[in-house]
C-alpha cells in the first residue's frame, strides 16, 4: 500500500495505519477510533445541556428528546454543507470546526489554571508553584499559537 507523506484529507488518514495493520484492518480500526472519539463529546453535550436546561433554565424534556433535538441542531448544518459544497466543503467544515474548538480552549484553561492556584478556592489542595508555572506556561503557547493560526487564516 502507498502511504501518503502527507495527509490532508481524512480520506487518506486511515492510509497511515497500513503499513502496520494492513488496508482492510486499518479501515476498521480507523473507523472504529473515529467513532470512539465522537462518544466522550457526546456524552459530555448531553450531560451539559441538561444541566443547563434543567438547573439554569428550568426546562425539563425527556432524554430522548433532547438527544435528538440536539443531535439535529448539530447534523443539519453538516448535511447541508456536504450537500452543498461536497467532500471538498465537509474538509473545510471538519478544519474549521476544529479551528473554533482551539480559540475556545484557553477560555476554559486560563481560569482552570486561575482557579486551582487559588488557595482561597481550593484550601490544601492549591497547585504547588512549580505546576502553576508550568501551567500558565502552557496556557501562553496555547494563545500563542491560536494568535499565529488567526494570523495565518487572515
Amino acid at each position: 500500500a502507498i502511504v501518503p507523506s502527507i495527509v490532508a484529507d481524512i480520506d487518506q488518514a486511515h492510509a497511515l495505519l497500513a503499513p502496520m495493520l494492513g488496508m482492510g484492518a486499518a479501515s476498521v480500526v480507523f473507523a472504529v477510533a473515529l467513532l470512539a472519539s465522537g462518544q466522550n463529546p457526546t456524552v459530555t453535550g448531553t450531560l451539559a445541556g441538561q444541566i443547563v436546561m434543567e438547573g439554569f433554565l428550568d426546562l425539563r424534556m425527556p432524554v430522548w428528546l433532547r438527544r435528538l433535538v440536539t443531535r439535529l441542531l448539530a447534523i443539519i448544518p453538516a448535511v447541508f454543507v456536504v450537500g452543498a459544497a461536497g467532500d471538498a466543503g465537509a474538509t473545510r467544515l471538519l478544519v474549521l470546526s476544529q479551528v473554533v474548538l482551539s480559540l475556545q480552549l484557553p477560555f476554559a484553561v486560563v481560569p482552570l489554571v486561575k482557579f486551582t492556584g487559588d488557595a482561597r478556592i481550593m484550601g490544601s489542595l492549591v497547585s504547588p508553584v512549580w505546576l502553576k508555572t508550568l501551567a500558565w506556561v502552557i496556557a501562553a503557547v496555547i494563545i500563542g499559537l491560536n494568535a499565529t493560526l488567526l494570523i495565518g487564516m487572515l
